[in-house]
């Protein structure tokens, strides 16, 4: 429990360790000064973190908490707590892969994503996918994107948060590109060589200085 209350709140960072590296590139010395010792949320649950990425594919941030409630209402196991809006749990891998992806769909999720939805869950509850901090990054990226709907920008962005993988770097985001001036993906990769190991802190940095607050895919 503790090890994933860390996790979340990122509490084994080294904000001075990062900023030193991040500073060598004039860019995001700004982005630094204003937010001194940002840190990279993680996750609780890598398989609720996944679904969540991939309802929030396309769409802003409001729409894809509205089908993050309808799906937990349909697929999480009741719950009682001492508050009132708290009365379920995050569904489980094996509670939605027992769903056919109509059922996902009929909540008002794209039929693609209901389908990535499904194919994440057989995934997880077979023991294929372990979205969870220690898992090897690469491969797991590897893995995520053969399945369907799960691009490269949705895996990097499931290995920066869930994994706590400090060097994620979704090369692919409209957001992050128009931040360092329009660049293509590969420009973008190039750019980026040099916060490394720390890309996930600089993408954290470069998505709050912009106006917008909600990067797409």
């Amino acid at each position: 429990l503790l090890g994933r209350i860390r996790h979340v709140f990122d509490l084994s960072a080294r904000p001075d360790l990062i900023a030193a590296q991040l500073r060598k590139d004039a860019r995001l010395q700004p982005l630094l000064d204003a937010k001194p010792g940002l840190r990279v949320p993680g996750a609780y649950d890598g398989f609720e973190l996944a679904v969540r990425a991939i309802l929030g594919q396309q769409v802003t941030v409001r729409a894809a908490t509205t089908l993050a409630c309808r799906f937990v209402e349909t697929f999480g196991a009741p719950v009682a707590t001492p508050f009132p809006q708290l009365t379920r749990l995050s569904p489980t891998p094996e509670q939605v892969a027992q769903a056919r992806a109509e059922d996902i769909a009929a909540l008002g999720i794209v039929g693609a994503r209901a389908r990535s939805i499904l194919a994440l869950a057989q995934a997880c509850r077979c023991g294929a996918l372990r979205l969870e901090a220690g898992a090897h990054p690469a491969a797991l990226i590897q893995q995520l994107v053969q399945l369907p709907g799960i691009g490269a920008w949705t895996a990097h962005y499931i290995a920066m948060r869930a994994l706590r993988w400090p060097d994620a770097f979704p090369k692919e985001d409209i957001a992050l590109r128009h931040a360092l001036g329009g660049v293509t993906p590969a420009q973008a990769e190039a750019l980026s060589q040099a916060w490394r190991p720390w890309r996930s802190y600089a993408v954290l940095h470069l998505w709050r200085g912009l106006p917008t607050k909600e990067p797409k895919e």
